[in-house]
């Protein structure tokens, strides 16, 4: 007999307990370990190891790790270590997700190679299909790296689930012997598991066509090829020979019998111990269930495996206790039925009750049919409930049979019993498995192994061994089972059951030694050699290929060549700045970016680091502080001036942090993916994140009591240069961790405190790092350390960067480990703000913690996400809004549903526009609005945009009364305001302005100011902005090689007493950046006008994906060199705060012209205005509500073309006029002074009259008024008292949407109609409607009349009224409405039915809706 050298077993069970094959797989290895040592190596598949589903695989780095880095380097994602049971055999799991993508083009080649059909395949076939077909590559290439031609290799691949493998290596490797082992053929499970008869007439199935009939032909496909190709073919019993004769034409070469290993049975007094405790709980959890006593010693019977009710005889069980409660019989018969069923949580009243360990010693309480000892999802449609309700098995105290139902796995921690399946196993008496499709069974043989007897049928495969290798005997008893017997088979179970019952001591003893001997004689040391005899057949069959592989040889000697050479053990010395006691407070000043938005805070920073090194170090006290040299610190620990300046800056500051909270209660998290606070910490790419900076600033000025969380990204955004040719280049430089504002959390040990979540055969693990912001705190995670591998650390690389697959990982990372870490920290929010849908992955994880934590199904725990969820979106077009592939959201969320209790349609659901579309992506924008009660837009316009974007979702009711508002966004004052202007408004509207900024009353006061004082401050402002842009540009166009004279020519044109104009921001297409340049000559008019000149300084930068928004920078980069245009038309690279606050302070006109309505708010606009800059935009975002006729200019909202380049075109020929003759003109007409008056009017008027409706501190207070307060109260009511309303309210859901369908239509009596249903000013029409309801309520109802008219496509409401309800007689409703006729014109009418509840936060939550 040849011996392998290497053996690789691979299934989808291997570290992976779902079901029997695992048990055999499990107890096997110890057997083939002790005879193939370490060259005995299983493949198993790589799942989530959440949830501790993988505490069977240890890690082992060391093994094969020069192999495992070429299987990295061929795609091939594998971990490699030791399965954490008997004989601990080598593992290599296996991530096949990967081939998720390539799917259509890997299952295509099987099919031109073998004609494997995989067309109608489903994922429950994909899945394992590709798994199987990882695990071959994966073996191809241990093959390729380690052996040669004279090793005999087996690859054993058990059921059709594996079966590519043996496909692919029949191809690539054949030198490789593979062996195949049907467990249960396709076939078989599915006539059985349908209910037809099999075994008696099989060969009436022809298998093409039932393997159609059940729509399994893939998965029959890829059985019968592997059982045809592969060199060896084995089954577990010679029950499903029979079928693999019928199905596969082929008989098994080998039988392999099912063996096991008794090492876990307790021996003597430890078995007794093991009994008497688990005999106990039985007793316990009986009594307490039943609430009634128990006998001294009932005779306690356990079923338990799949829940598969006809073919694991489940049906036929109950029914033989049905027929023994009708015996007399005098011992108490206590059935457990242990199968894992959905369950929705604990039942905590059962768990009081064992833990104070009540006793009844009476039936005066005693509860009929209650069985299960889990609450189930649905019990009223569970198979087992339902059978013994129909048979009347009740557990009345005077019945002697009960029946308890245990719908968990028995893991240990069930919250009930607390015992291993294992440890209450041994309390039995008698195991009953009468099963009709079985082809092994090791339920009945884990229960002789522990000597507790068992009853089993001939159709099980264990039943079938025994019959022929023991005969009749009373321990493992054998109940004849056929197609058609079942009512004998409930007769004879009966009957065996009461012997058990009536049994004397001495039979007992005598059935327990019995048992034990039965056991021994299926261990695998007398079993396993069936699995070398069918290894023999297969290497044989190899070694006929020889010719094919007689040249082959190992790659183990490229080892040696590659091992490194040592090198100097370099050692790292650091040199730290020591602040004095003097200076220290600089360094707490330093990490609270409280810092940032006070100027005099700056100016400390500035001072002692100097205004180069300021400026070279860009504003990074931290980093000043860190290369201080000692000089400089003596000198200012000496300065007194300087030390009274910071002694006043740190008082301010600490008074500043002391201030209590008005409200410690509600707490709002705030989520988003970036956040743009100060310009060190670089977080943020664009608006989003400056709005999401600003706002977390202002809840610390406002002292709310907020959170935030997002991700701390290694190289931030990217750093924008621009090559000689004028492309954009990306530069991905990392952030130094040291030197930023923030600080690791620890946990108690003093490690870093990390969260995990599962992805796909791993933990992507992520440290938590705090930044405070002022009295603020921003939470961040960050995946860039040694814990992740080498693709998991990139997560967090870079912001919105990688592939789509990287950005899911980014918010998946964001929404669920955020939730995640906030748990870990024990900081519970009231609320969750949704900046964005970046972020909706959160509510999925809450859906799950509420699940678990209140042990609350999924209706309840969406009433109370929705309640406590708050989603702003920014994006103003469908494309904008992130979506995601199935494949993709298969890779990481396939175990979600499971936590859910639903399938994985209904949580594709979630996110897709079209429910029943399989189709449609899964949108993170639809998965936000379905788990959020309210939702916003970021501008008037905005709002009005988003209710038409997302009307799908609400279909039945029109855009214009959805339940989405909106918050116009605004802008910190503190952060934007130049120190010149807030130094005026402080003096002008008094010291506390800076606590009262949206009050118009304080900034009317600015026409008080003399004009001269406000111009004097423009000037000022705009020569700083002149002379820090000529130092950037002679920087930025000398690394780009500009020529010399060039670049003096640009810097001598450009000057501080010109018409400035900023255009700076992302440039996107829709921005239109490019209007300015549609007219070259126009253009080179205006800025060339010898009396009134101008110059337009832009910046921004391009998605490095977006082309079209590249090729705009470099048309401006082309333009900047023409002769006309140097020095008047400048572009400034890597734009970011610090060049944004010097144009928003400095420019004279904010231009912006994005595509209407395109541009959700806009506030680069409004930190102009903060600055006495007026704004020329299309009054589109933020500006069609500030625009003030006086006070800027504006081109109209609405687009007068339809044609895009006709507007356009339309559009840049106003600008062109605008500047030529009104802002020019104006600017440059000065009085005697210098000083443009009218100018300056307009500049006292965009203070007085728009500034204060755009800061920050009036965003702020409009989320509390208009959502958090709604959302606070809201969630309280919810779930106080145990989630008494929302369970109300999920209640009156059901019944509604049950009955929706059965509301009927009596009768409808409308008002005399006239000809042509004309009526006339002042008409009063009254309108009848009677319903019959069934079982729906008046009160559930909300009916209305509901007007329209048509605006070229689109159809707009003009009106509701609403019917009132009248009377109900005879089971018909009668509601009335009447309707004024006060304006004239032409509608369309119809009347709709809605529900209606108090509970209901607005008509959309419940999206049913009927028309009469």
């Amino acid at each position: 007999m040849k011996k392998a050298d290497y053996i690789f077993e691979t299934s989808w069970e291997i570290c992976n307990k779902v079901g029997g094959i695992h048990t055999v797989l499990s107890t096997k290895s110890f057997t083939v370990v002790n005879k193939f040592k370490d060259n005995y190596i299983c493949i198993g598949p790589d799942l989530s190891i959440e949830n501790g589903k993988a505490d069977e695989f240890i890690e082992d780095f060391s093994l094969y790790k020069n192999w495992k880095a070429v299987a990295w380097q061929e795609g091939l994602r594998i971990r490699i270590g030791r399965w954490n049971i008997s004989g601990n055999p080598v593992v290599i799991l296996v991530d096949f997700t990967p081939f998720f993508e390539k799917k259509n083009e890997i299952l295509t080649q099987f099919w031109l190679k073998y004609k494997l059909d995989s067309i109608s395949g489903q994922w429950d076939y994909v899945e394992p299909a590709l798994f199987g077909y990882a695990a071959g590559r994966v073996i191809e290439s241990f093959y390729q790296f380690y052996c040669n031609a004279q090793d005999n290799i087996v690859a054993h691949f058990h059921e059709w689930m594996t079966g590519t493998g043996i496909l692919h290596l029949n191809t690539t490797a054949p030198q490789i012997a593979t062996v195949f082992t049907t467990h249960a053929t396709v076939l078989g499970r599915s006539i059985a598991g349908n209910g037809l008869p099999l075994y008696e007439n099989i060969e009436q199935y022809d298998p093409l066509l039932t393997a159609s009939k059940f729509n399994v032909q893939s998965k029959f496909s890829l059985e019968y090829l592997s059982a045809n190709i592969a060199d060896g073919y084995t089954t577990v019993s010679e029950i499903t020979n029979k079928e693999c004769v019928a199905f596969f034409k082929k008989p098994a070469d080998v039988v392999t019998i099912n063996g096991f290993e008794n090492n876990f049975v307790p021996k003597d007094e430890l078995y007794d111990e093991k009994r008497a405790v688990a005999r106990k709980r039985l007793k316990q959890v009986a009594s307490a269930l039943l609430q009634q006593p128990i006998s001294e010693n009932p005779l306690f019977v356990i079923n338990s495996g799949r829940y598969e009710f006809k073919n694991k005889g489940i049906d036929v069980f109950i029914r033989a206790l049905a027929e023994l409660q009708k015996r007399e019989i005098d011992r108490e018969i206590i059935a457990f039925l242990a199968i894992p069923a959905g369950t929705s949580g604990m039942r905590e009243e059962l768990i009081e009750k064992i833990n104070n360990k009540v006793v009844y010693t009476d039936s005066n309480n005693a509860v009929l049919r209650d069985y299960a000892t889990h609450p189930l999802h649905a019990p009223n449609d569970d198979p087992i409930i339902k059978e013994l309700n129909r048979l009347n098995i009740d557990n009345s105290p005077e019945s002697k049979v009960k029946v308890i139902f245990i719908p968990v796995y028995l893991n240990g921690h069930d919250g009930i019993f607390n015992l291993t399946y294992y440890d209450l196993l041994i309390g039995f008496d008698l195991s009953v498995f009468p099963s009709y499709y079985e082809p092994w069974g090791y339920t009945p043989l884990e229960s002789v192994a522990f000597g507790i007897p068992t009853i089993t049928t001939s159709l099980a495969g264990f039943g079938m061994w025994v019959k022929n290798n023991f005969g009749n005997q009373k321990s493992a008893w054998v109940i004849h089972r056929s197609d058609y017997n079942d009512e004998q088979v409930c007769f004879e179970l009966a009957r065996a059951i009461s012997y058990f019952a009536e049994c004397t001591p001495d039979e007992v003893k005598e059935n327990k030694i019995k048992a034990f001997e039965i056991a021994k004689e299926a261990l695998w040391e007398k079993l396993y050699a069936n699995y070398l005899k069918v290894y023999d057949i297969a290497i044989t069959k190899a070694n006929l290929r020889f010719e094919l592989f007689k040249d082959k040889t190992s790659k183990i000697d490229l080892i040696a060549t590659k091992i490194k050479k040592p090198e100097p053990k370099w050692k790292r010395v650091t040199v730290k700045s020591y602040l004095t006691e003097n200076l220290k407070k600089l360094e707490e000043l330093a990490y609270n970016l409280w810092w940032s938005w006070n100027y005099q805070a700056r100016e400390l920073f500035m001072e002692i680091a100097g205004p180069k090194r300021w400026t070279e170090l860009e504003e990074n006290p931290i980093h000043v502080l860190q290369v201080l040299p000692l000089d400089v610190i003596q000198r200012f620990n000496n300065d007194a001036a300087f030390i009274k300046k910071l002694d006043a800056v740190y008082d301010e500051f600490q008074e500043y942090m002391s201030k209590k909270q008005p409200n410690d209660h509600d707490q709002v998290a705030y989520f988003s993916m970036e956040f743009g606070i100060t310009n060190e910490l670089k977080i943020f790419s664009g608006g989003l994140g400056m709005l999401a900076g600003d706002y977390l600033k202002e809840a610390s000025d406002s002292n709310v009591n907020m959170i935030a969380v997002g991700l701390l990204y290694r190289s931030g955004y990217f750093a924008q240069q621009i090559s000689q040719l004028g492309d954009q280049i990306n530069h991905y430089p990392n952030q130094s961790f040291s030197k930023l504002p923030m600080t690791p959390i620890r946990d108690e040990n003093g490690n870093f405190a990390k969260v995990s979540v599962a992805l796909p055969g791993r933990n992507l693990y992520a440290r938590i790092w705090q930044v405070d912001i002022g009295r603020v705190s921003l939470y961040l995670l960050d995946t860039d350390f040694n814990e992740n591998s080498p693709e998991d650390r990139k997560t967090t690389y870079n912001l919105y960067g990688g592939d789509i697959e990287n950005r899911l990982k980014q918010e998946f990372l964001l929404g669920i480990g955020g939730i995640r870490m906030l748990r870990l920290l024990n900081i519970k929010p009231t609320i969750y703000h949704l900046n964005e849908g970046h972020a909706a992955f959160l509510s999925l994880e809450r859906l799950r913690n509420i699940m678990e934590d209140y042990h609350l199904p999924l209706s309840v725990a969406m009433e109370v996400v929705k309640s406590s969820s708050l989603y702003t979106t920014h994006t103003a077009v469908p494309a904008g809004h992130d979506a995601f592939s199935e494949d993709l959201m298969r890779i990481y969320f396939a175990s979600y549903p499971e936590k859910y209790h639903i399938s994985w349609e209904e949580f594709m659901a979630f996110g897709r526009k079209d429910v029943e579309n399989v189709h449609d992506k899964f949108s993170m924008s639809i998965l936000a609005c379905k788990l959020s009660q309210e939702i916003n837009g970021v501008s008037k316009i905005h709002g009005r945009v988003t209710r038409e974007m997302f009307s799908y979702l609400y279909d039945g009711h029109f855009s214009e009364e959805l339940h989405i508002g909106y918050v116009t966004n605004g802008v910190h004052y503190p952060t934007w305001a130049h120190k010149k202007w807030q130094i005026l408004h402080k003096k002008v509207f008094g010291n506390q302005f800076i606590t009262s900024q949206s009050d118009s009353k304080n900034w009317k006061k600015i026409p008080t100011v003399d004009k001269e004082k406000i111009w004097d401050i423009r000037n000022e402002l705009r020569k700083e902005l002149i002379d820090n842009v000529k130092i950037l540009l002679e920087q930025q166009m000398r690394r780009r090689n500009e020529s010399p004279t060039l670049i003096v020519q640009t810097l001598k044109s450009l000057r501080s007493d010109v018409l400035t104009i900023g255009f700076a921001r992302r440039f996107a297409t829709y921005k239109r950046a490019h209007l300015l340049f549609m007219n070259e000559e126009r253009l080179r008019t205006l800025v060339n006008n010898p009396i009134q000149p101008m110059q337009f300084i832009f910046a921004g930068k391009a998605h490095p994906h977006d082309k079209a928004g590249q090729d705009l920078i470099k048309k401006i980069i082309e333009f900047s060199r023409k002769p006309c245009f140097i020095g008047k038309i400048i572009f400034l690279e890597n734009y970011d705060m610090i060049i944004a606050k010097k144009l928003v302070s400095g420019c004279d006109v904010w231009l912006n012209t994005p595509t209407r309505p395109m541009e959700a708010s806009g506030t680069s606009g409004e930190k102009a205005v903060m600055n006495g800059v007026l704004n020329f935009s299309v009054l589109d975002g933020w500006w069609a509500e500030g625009y003030v006729q006086g006070a800027g200019w504006a081109l109209s909202e609405h687009a007068t073309y339809q044609n895009h380049g006709l507007q356009d075109e339309l559009d840049a020929a106003t600008l062109y006029a605008v500047f030529e003759e009104q802002i020019a003109p104006i600017f440059y007409d000065r009085n005697d002074e210098d000083v443009p008056e009218k100018w300056v009017e307009m500049i006292k008027q965009n203070f007085a009259r728009i500034a204060p409706h755009y800061t920050m501190e009036r965003q702020l207070k409009d989320y509390y008024r208009k959502f958090y307060n709604k959302l606070f109260k809201r969630k309280e009511l919810l779930i106080e008292n145990d989630f008494e309303r929302a369970k109300q309210l999920v209640r009156w859901k059901e019944r509604v949407i049950t009955a929706w369908d059965n509301i009927q239509v009596v009768e409808i009596v409308k008002p005399p109609m006239v000809e042509d249903n004309t009526f006339f000013l002042g008409t009063t029409l009254h309108t009848y409607v009677k319903l019959k309801l069934g079982n729906l309520h008046p009160e559930d109802i909300k009916m209305e009349y509901i007007f329209t008219n048509r605006n070229e496509e689109t159809v707009n409401l003009q009106g509701k009224f609403a019917f009132e309800y009248v009377e109900t007689s005879n089971g018909i409703a009668t509601f009335h409405n009447q309707i004024h006729a006060k304006f004239s014109g032409v509608w369309n009418c119809a009347i709709r039915i809605i529900p209606a509840h108090p509970l209901l936060p607005h008509d959309m939550d419940f999206n049913l809706v009927t028309w009469l």
